[in-house]
């Protein structure tokens, strides 16, 4: 059943994902969108001055406006957060507070309001640690060596899980978690190895790989992500459970990925090696069967297929 006539609230709606799902609900239901505008989809959309969407500039670090501008929504979306590599190991003190106190906020905004039919909590696939192969929902999850910078991330993401379901189980707000594995797709902004490969390409550019390239991904192209993210608002089997939500097919190394788009599109761009930022991921892949099973979800777009449509909507630029 398509969701209609709700009030929906999404923090970080100015996101690249957000973006996506917002196109699929703006017509239908009235939308909050609250976002620093630190990265910005929305602005340059479609969407920008739809009747039915309201913008709030704010930060979720601001708890109390936070929880006035969420009055009368009985659908949260948090999608706000710190992300990207480059960016956690520059600043990991505010990509802990953003993510920990700011899911913080937005939950205790949320049990204020009493929101009723959902609060959607982004974390990530990166909770699973160096070396993820097929990992489940129930997999062991980790935080990595303290100190070092590329687990900050991970670290902050998964304290917004227990606390996300902390309020679930105590307070009986409708949590549903879920865990994004490497999505890309039209409109990504800021940090993501698709969408930068593929401006190289396009420009002719040399691409840098950090690392040998021998780093494994599962990629998830932005519709298929947001068809997923769609059955976690409707279906009731979603609420109180994590989700993988990804493309456990669309599976190739950074080098494999960088060589690809540069096939694809024709392009006469050379690749380059350059030192590892920080520690990596080696291995991302995750297990689907739980979406499958509880939500009925399968990716449908293959890799290539996904890198043509992104590489279209970037030319258009």
């Amino acid at each position: 059943m398509a969701i209609n006539g709700k009030n929906i609230f999404i923090t970080g709606g100015a996101g690249f994902i957000a973006n996506t799902l917002i196109s699929q609900l703006v017509d239908r239901n009235k939308i909050t969108v609250y976002d620093n505008f630190h990265r910005d989809t929305l602005s340059g959309s479609a969407y920008a001055s739809h009747p039915n969407i309201t913008i709030v500039k704010g930060d979720v670090l601001d708890l109390e406006l936070l929880t006035e501008a969420m009055k009368g929504t009985e659908i949260v979306v948090h999608a706000a957060g710190i992300a990207g590599i480059d960016t956690v190991v520059k600043d990991p003190v505010r990509t802990m507070r953003v993510n920990m106190i700011g899911t913080a906020n937005a939950l205790e905004a949320a049990k204020r309001n009493n929101v009723k039919d959902r609060f959607i909590d982004f974390s990530t696939s990166e909770v699973f640690g160096s070396f993820a192969f097929k990992s489940t929902e129930d997999s062991t999850t980790v935080a990595g060596s303290a100190g070092e910078a590329r687990w900050v991330y991970a670290v902050s993401k998964l304290a917004g899980e227990h606390l996300a379901h902390a309020y679930y189980k105590q307070f009986n707000l409708p949590v549903v978690t879920v865990r994004p594995f490497n999505v890309y797709g039209p409109g990504q902004t800021g940090e993501g190895a698709i969408q930068i490969f593929i401006k190289k390409a396009l420009r002719g550019e040399n691409i840098s790989i950090y690392g040998d390239g021998s780093q494994i991904r599962a990629w998830c192209y932005v519709d298929d992500f947001v068809d997923c993210l769609l059955e976690c608002l409707e279906n009731p089997a979603a609420i109180g459970e994590s989700f993988n939500l990804g493309n456990a097919r669309a599976v190739i190394t950074t080098l494999g990925l960088a060589q690809t788009v540069c096939r694809i599109l024709g392009s006469t761009s050379k690749i380059e090696f350059k030192p590892a930022l920080s520690a990596d991921i080696e291995l991302r892949i995750p297990s689907v069967e739980k979406t499958s099973k509880l939500l009925g979800f399968q990716a449908k777009v293959d890799l290539e297929e996904g890198i043509l449509k992104t590489a279209e909507y970037f030319k258009s630029l």
